[in-house]
């Protein structure tokens, strides 16, 4: 079956088309930049977004589009322009490959469209799952809602669609975890904040497998939850960090300190929402790594 992913050679992109591609799929990546990249028989790339680009031509026979592509929330300040960016890559790239779609004589089974926890609302107290409806405020939770609706418009023309609300996803080489683990590793870590925000978390490893799950099952549509059973706190989660690095959990970064350095960027560390995974575990989606423990043992003690 053939695959077309936006956002493919980022970090979870990677680990999804190696999972795709382990799994017998033929993968089609979606590059403004098609130079120097090698077609192989099961992984082509394709050229999009740009002035002369008609991917539509090459996807004829596509059979499920992923899009993952948005500019990082992690880059840099929130400034103004860069909030601006970070809707409109999100925004643009959902649009276009609804458009690409609906170009398609034979429509895909599945659109997956990435989305984030910060859909929900900001609280130490409450828990989210799918069936949850509040939506939170400020930019996150107004990105996330405004990017699920232009990714929704492919049900209009009949496909089935999965919005995949990523929580904090922990991988070695990219990712939140190597600004996180930094700090431990220079034996500076420790509560940040009241250590008592949720952190939903999740590994990669998981996240390509869940999107798998979600493609191969008909019958998920709609907002999926894409986090480990076990949510933490930031403090719960820091202690096991440093265990796992054989480091100290003891200085404390007060909240203040944070929002001067970071700005409205702060918001990614010091908030935070516990969100369940209730529609993967109702459809009997078996995690790899259920338990923070396990997860950080997994990401340093693997070879590469």
């Amino acid at each position: 079956m053939k695959v077309a992913i936006a956002g493919g050679t980022g970090f979870v992109g990677k680990a999804l088309t190696a999972e795709l591609l382990k799994n017998g799929y033929d993968v089609y990546i979606l590059t403004r930049n098609t130079n120097g990249k090698t077609n192989t028989e099961h992984k082509k790339y394709v050229k999009w977004m740009t002035a002369d680009a008609t991917p539509e031509h090459d996807l004829q026979d596509v059979k499920v589009f992923i899009n993952l592509a948005g500019e990082s929330l992690n880059s840099g300040r929130w400034t103004k322009e860069r909030k601006q960016r970070i809707l409109d890559s999100r925004i643009s790239s959902t649009t276009e490959m609804i458009r690409i779609m609906k170009q398609l004589p034979n429509k895909p089974d599945v659109f997956v469209n990435a989305s984030a926890t910060g859909y929900y609302p900001i609280s130490n107290t409450e828990t989210f799952t799918e069936a949850s409806k509040t939506v939170g405020i400020g930019f996150l939770a107004h990105t996330v809602k405004l990017w699920e609706e232009t990714a929704q418009q492919a049900e209009e023309i009949g496909v089935r669609t999965v919005l995949t609300r990523f929580g904090v996803i922990l991988g070695k080489a990219d990712g939140a975890l190597p600004r996180m683990a930094l700090p431990y590793q220079l034996f500076a870590g420790g509560k940040i904040g009241s250590g008592q925000q949720w952190m939903s978390w999740i590994h990669l490893t998981d996240v390509a497998r869940a999107i798998l799950f979600a493609i191969e099952n008909q019958d998920i549509h709609g907002p999926v939850n894409v986090t480990a059973p076990t949510p933490k706190t930031m403090d719960q989660l820091g202690k096991a960090l440093a265990k796992t690095l054989h480091r100290p959990h003891w200085l404390f970064v007060p909240s203040i300190a944070l929002k001067i350095i970071l700005g409205e960027m702060s918001t990614l560390v010091l908030d935070g929402q516990k969100v369940l995974p209730e529609k993967l575990l109702a459809h009997q989606f078996t995690f790899r790594f259920p338990d923070i423990d396990a997860a950080f043992k997994d990401i340093y003690t693997k070879k590469g």
